[in-house]
């Protein structure tokens, strides 16, 4: 008879993603998890001690596998693109990983997870409008503090626009969603002087 195979923190991570991910946060159990991957319940255990601690490691992890792709989109864009780029991204997984999406920019994690792991950051603290803001900011000459108003109402639509998507995402095809903020986009960043390109790359 074969030795089992040693169940590591990141197998017990991708199957708790999948259980997120199909079922939502409430699906996230530690027996369902040791049945996905055909175990006992003594490995998650072992290495999370708790639900809370596994809950809190499955939302860096969850956020990691929907966001770590963005610096490479990114990457040699024009700086209005990148911009843009990080928000059609954002709409994307709203659409295409509601559940995830949920949990990782919507539900309080002191409601699903049992504390605050978060701090003080916020939706307009992602690192992906960071980068974008910089990328803007060295190709226009605007003051930082105007440039930043806009990209925080960009966010702020982009956002709203995603929770609407995340639970509404059959009614409105993802492509409208998407048209729909690169078009608010290009008004609030023109209006204080930002050009788009001149095709749309959506």
């Amino acid at each position: 008879m074969g030795r089992k195979a040693k169940i590591d923190k990141t197998m017990i991570l991708e199957a708790a993603y999948e259980l997120l991910d199909e079922g939502g946060i409430e699906a996230v159990a530690i027996k369902s998890i040791a049945s996905k991957l055909n175990c006992s319940t003594q490995p998650i255990s072992w290495h999370f001690g708790s639900m809370t601690e596994l809950k809190k490691e499955l939302y860096f992890f969850a956020s990691n596998k929907l966001f770590e792709v963005l610096p490479e989109k990114m990457e040699g864009k024009p700086a209005f693109e990148a911009f843009f780029i990080s928000g059609v991204h954002y709409i994307s997984c709203a659409c295409d990983h509601p559940n995830v999406f949920r949990f990782i920019n919507v539900d309080s994690p002191e409601k699903t997870i049992g504390e605050s792991i978060t701090g003080n950051s916020s939706i307009f603290m992602f690192q992906f409008d960071k980068e974008a803001l910089k990328l803007i900011a060295s190709e226009y000459d605007i003051p930082e503090e105007e440039l930043g108003k806009a990209v925080r109402d960009v966010v702020i639509y982009t956002h709203g626009l995603a929770v609407m998507m995340m639970f509404d995402n059959f009614r409105m095809p993802k492509e409208e969603a998407l048209r729909m903020v690169y078009e608010v986009g290009v008004k609030i960043m023109g209006s204080i002087g930002v050009e788009p390109p001149s095709e749309p790359f959506i």
